[in-house]
């Protein structure tokens, strides 16, 4: 019998299941993983860092639909690529990554004082869907098989494997895998029960007033159309959670933009059933508590899920459905066509207050600032870039502007991390998603304390001449930071001057970086815009160019400080008073 390299083995399951990509940087300890990874033809997208490994795979999988797959060698390059997994387990992206250990012998347990050894299957565990350490060769099918099994069912997370180096490298008699997929997980995605459908469709049609509320399940079905069907069919107004958002064009008539919070607490205060798909309802969505939702004992809630824990877990649920969200509707779509609503909600209340908001955030742009207001940076992009460009929001308050305007029009063309807020992630994302539409632009809008944790990444993104538009909101402060800080330390004087003078806040203020000069220092293309009238042209000037560009965006500290809706965050820590 030939011999086979462990790692050889563990990169045949991952061809067998269809990856083509791999992010993550090399080292000696899994060669013989990653050169057979690509021996087999799968393509290894090097960063510069670990955790952008995470993040490229993260947004990979969410923007393509496919499992995202990164690796790290054992010690450092594990520790590095933490932050990363935590980030993509909170996000619920379908990530698998692989690591290296130390050898068999001196590790699981440590001997006492074994070079670059921690215990890397249970700390990842204790952030990941599912962690598993391999012991021997023989057993490394075994392992393989069960973790792409957690990889695909349930709610999308991390999922990790760890391999000694001893196995990964060294040669075993053996052959690689030849198994189908079907033979060791399900692929046909979990029907709905067909008495529940009945009953899900009944309440439906009897109800005055149905909402549907649309979660991150609807992005990793792929089921953007069926949403727009069936919201057509019911006539439902469409919310969303933070992380679905655009997964019915803003544009559409039934589409309840995120960033118009007001209206969302009137129309989930309104809606006498509800209809959540593929969302946990939870701390972003207020837990689904009054005052900002109807109390349970006025609004029943059918709940869809792939997850049966989440089911009524955080909103009593009248009918809870475990079920691939994309199959669910297919099968109510139908239903519904033979036996539907004899006549639609009147939404016209609505629509009013929907155009009443753009409005209102519209007058920003009107506003002369010294620099750049933030706003008409955010404008400038969405006007030039098409409407299936992908925008990735990263930073404090530049995340915030970049949602309030920037309207979603093609859906599953949003990311950011809404769960978990982190910093510098974007850089990564940008690159993910990038490699996942190559025939797309990528408009990343960051601020330039986020810019400042990874911006070494605009080499990765030059090395593989990716069509990325780093796009800095600089205002050199932790602006979101220092608002509240302002207020808590000098309160009355921060509502009157609308600032507080240098000195008056605790290390609130940064230094330059300028972004531009680090592009074109990395081979990328640089432009610097300090006045709202050169931001058109320097932002199609980028789009002109054939691989990345960075815009150094010199932004109106005091306007960007004040962005929308920081009221609704501040309230969102707090406990909903109602039941």
């Amino acid at each position: 019998m030939a011999k086979v390299s462990g790692g050889a083995v563990a990169a045949r399951f991952l061809k067998n299941e269809g990856v083509e990509k791999i992010f993550g940087i090399i080292d000696g300890t899994y060669f013989g993983f990653y050169s057979s990874a690509v021996g087999d033809g799968i393509e290894l997208v090097s960063p510069r860092h670990e955790t952008s490994a995470a993040h490229m795979a993260g947004a990979y999988a969410r923007s393509s639909g496919r499992l995202g797959v990164c690796m790290a060698s054992n010690g450092p390059g594990v520790a590095n690529i933490l932050p990363g997994l935590v980030v993509e387990q909170a996000e619920g992206n379908r990530v698998l990554v692989i690591t290296s250990a130390r050898r068999t012998g001196i590790m699981y347990p440590d001997r006492g004082g074994t070079y670059q050894c921690f215990d890397q299957s249970g700390v990842i565990g204790q952030i990941a869907k599912h962690s598993e350490a391999v012991h021997s060769f023989e057993r490394i099918p075994e392992v393989m098989k069960r973790a792409l099994r957690y990889c695909f069912e349930g709610r999308p997370g991390v999922v990790h494997v760890d391999i000694p180096e001893n196995i990964m490298n060294g040669k075993f008699e053996g052959a690689l895998p030849q198994q189908s997929v079907e033979s060791y997980r399900r692929t046909a995605p979990v029907s709905p029960d067909a008495e529940q459908l009945e009953q899900a469709r009944k309440l439906l049609t009897d109800a005055k007033l149905p909402m549907i509320h649309a979660g991150g399940g609807i992005i990793h079905a792929e089921a953007y159309a069926e949403l727009q069907e069936l919201a057509e069919l019911l006539g439902s107004p469409v919310t969303t959670s933070w992380g679905a958002r655009g997964v019915l064009s803003e544009e559409h008539e039934l589409a309840i933009p995120m960033v118009n919070i007001s209206l969302n607490n009137r129309v989930r205060n309104a809606a006498d059933v509800v209809l959540t798909l593929g969302s946990r309802i939870g701390e972003t969505d207020w837990w689904g508590k009054a005052p900002y939702w109807a109390k349970p004992s006025e609004q029943k809630m059918i709940q869809v899920d792939m997850d049966p824990m989440i089911l009524g877990a955080n909103k009593p649920a009248a009918i809870p459905i475990q079920a691939d969200v994309k199959t669910f509707m297919k099968g109510l779509i139908a239903a519904l066509k033979k036996n539907g609503r004899s006549s639609k909600p009147d939404l016209s209340s609505f629509d009013k207050r929907k155009i009443q908001y753009r409005e209102k955030l519209d007058k920003s742009l009107e506003k002369d600032t010294e620099y750049v207001h933030p706003a008409r940076a955010v404008v400038a992009c969405r006007d030039a870039f098409p409407d299936n460009s992908i925008l990735v929001a990263d930073g404090g308050n530049t995340a915030i502007w970049a949602n309030f305007y920037w309207k979603v029009k093609t859906p599953g063309t949003l990311l950011s991390t809404f769960k978990f807020g982190m910093l510098g992630a974007g850089v990564a994302q940008a690159l993910g998603a990038a490699k996942a539409h190559p025939d797309r632009p990528v408009c990343c809008i960051i601020g330039d304390g986020a810019m400042g944790f990874h911006p070494q990444e605009i080499e990765t993104a030059v090395r593989h001449n990716l069509k990325i538009v780093y796009v800095v909101l600089c205002d050199k402060q932790w602006g979101m930071v220092k608002m509240n800080q302002s207020f808590t330390l000098r309160p009355w004087k921060m509502l009157l001057y609308k600032s507080l003078d240098p000195g008056e806040t605790i290390a609130a203020d940064l230094g330059e970086i300028r972004f531009d000069q680090v592009a074109e220092a990395m081979g990328a293309h640089g432009e610097r815009v300090s006045r709202n009238e050169g931001l058109n042209d320097a932002v199609n000037r980028c789009l002109g160019v054939n691989g990345p560009s960075v815009i150094h965006v010199d932004v109106d500290p005091v306007a960007h400080m004040w962005a929308p809706g920081l009221r609704y965050f501040k309230a969102m820590h707090e406990e909903p008073s109602g039941k």
